[in-house]
């Protein structure tokens, strides 16, 4: 399906390939243009250009940390399934 979607007053032609890929291009519009936004209102004189850059970097850094925390929940998950995995193995042998 395609959408359109307005960044900055900049309008986008984009493909969203499902309802759900479209809401979520939809909403990272709409995230990005707050930030863009919020930037513009503290750095009135600053070009839309720098503003973007701003934003791109920010964007990276949040993708960035939640990918780090990602994997960081993901180990604790591994390292717990294990820890449980060995408790009923352990339960298992003492009622034998």
């Amino acid at each position: 399906q395609k959408i359109t979607v307005k960044i900055a007053d900049c309008k986008f032609s984009l493909v969203a390939k499902s309802p759900e890929q479209e809401e979520i291009i939809r909403k990272a519009a709409d995230h990005t243009n707050k930030q863009v936004a919020n930037y513009q209102s503290k750095y009135p004189e600053t070009p839309i250009y720098k503003v973007m850059t701003m934003v791109a970097l920010n964007m990276a850094v949040e993708n960035v940390t939640f990918s780090k925390r990602l994997q960081e929940l993901m180990n604790d998950e591994e390292k717990l399934a294990k820890e449980l995995g060995d408790y009923l193995d352990n339960i298992d042998k003492n009622s034998r």
